[in-house]
């Protein structure tokens, strides 16, 4: 992957703090860093370590790894069912970890840092494909807003920076993304592993119908992790601008038509029953990625099928280490 991009050389002796980097696209991207570089030194904060909630802890995080880039993928998330029952949890503590990590790296003199934002930002009836330019049009959809808003903020306190700290921060807002290590705990999960779970064991039990969310009618757009993983990487190598990016694969999909896939792909036979009394979320998402070619020419490159089977592959191989909330 990353075929034409920068040489190795931007990571060589450089140390690198990846909060979250513990997590599923967190770890994709330390395996993706080290192959970058033989001599780079990635420093991970785990939270039995850090609260990266709390200024203090922050602080302690950045005095043992005297990082010279930060990237910031640490959140706390979920689905839309995690979303509407924590909205003040989701506001608070996106807020105040990136607003305090900001300024701390700031203060600790890192040279870059990469901030990671959602989609979730972008006003709920947004022309599609998502501009850019459209960030601040409108309010969020509702389910997600809290955490929208909050990830939103970050790109202002960026620019802010920029303007009166000459201080490096790009932010990069990722669509949908999937893949191995997904979170599979039905509670918490997105749809694509969610749906790869439900139909992998209603095959198994012989169960003639598999329940989903909504009506089935929204679009969606989804990005194989490790592509994710590489347009981070691409953009903090090439990529110095005040400008937010968009980071997507341009595959524009309903979730009925996504569901369906998943069943064929996992060989379920059943049918799909609509529960019309939970949310669709937002109506359509799909990115306008102009600005990722142009700015650090980056594309994404797994198509989605291709992905999905990766998926379940992974999902098949693991299941028996996967263990669910309480």
């Amino acid at each position: 992957m990353g075929e034409g991009r920068l040489a190795m050389s931007y990571w060589d002796d450089t140390t690198v703090m990846v909060t979250g980097g513990a997590g599923f696209l967190g770890s994709h991207l330390v395996e993706d860093l080290e192959d970058r570089s033989e001599s780079v030194e990635i420093f991970v904060p785990r939270s039995d370590d850090y609260d990266l909630r709390n200024r203090e802890e922050i602080r302690a995080a950045l005095r043992d790894a005297e990082p010279d880039v930060v990237i910031h993928l640490a959140a706390t998330v979920g689905g839309i069912g995690a979303n509407r029952e924590n909205p003040g949890r989701y506001f608070y503590e996106n807020a105040v970890m990136g607003i305090e990590l900001i300024e701390q790296a700031r203060r600790f003199g890192v040279e870059k840092l990469t901030v990671l934002g959602t989609i979730c930002s972008y006003p709920k009836h947004t022309e599609v494909p998502f501009s850019e330019d459209d960030l601040f049009e409108g309010y969020p959809e509702e389910t997600n807003a809290p955490y929208g808003v909050a990830k939103k903020a970050l790109l202002t306190q960026c620019w802010a920076y920029r303007k009166q700290y000459d201080f490096d921060a790009i932010y990069l807002m990722p669509v949908n993304l999937y893949g191995p290590r997904d979170d599979f705990d039905l509670e918490t999960s997105h749809v694509i592993p969610a749906i790869i779970r439900k139909c992998v064991e209603a095959r198994e039990a012989g169960e003639d119908a598999i329940t989903a969310w909504g009506t089935g009618s929204p679009t969606r757009e989804f990005l194989y992790v490790e592509d994710a993983a590489d347009g981070i990487l691409t953009a903090t190598e090439r990529y110095d601008g005040r400008e937010p990016v968009n980071l997507g694969s341009g595959e524009e999909i309903s979730i009925r038509e996504l569901i369906q896939t998943i069943a064929d792909l996992t060989g379920f036979e059943g049918d799909v029953e609509w529960d019309t009394s939970k949310p669709d979320g937002q109506p359509r998402r799909c990115l306008d990625t102009t600005r990722a070619r142009e700015y650090f020419d980056w594309e994404a490159e797994t198509g989605l099928e291709a992905g999905i089977r990766e998926t379940i592959e992974w999902y098949e191989d693991h299941r028996s280490e996967i263990v669910d909330h309480a």
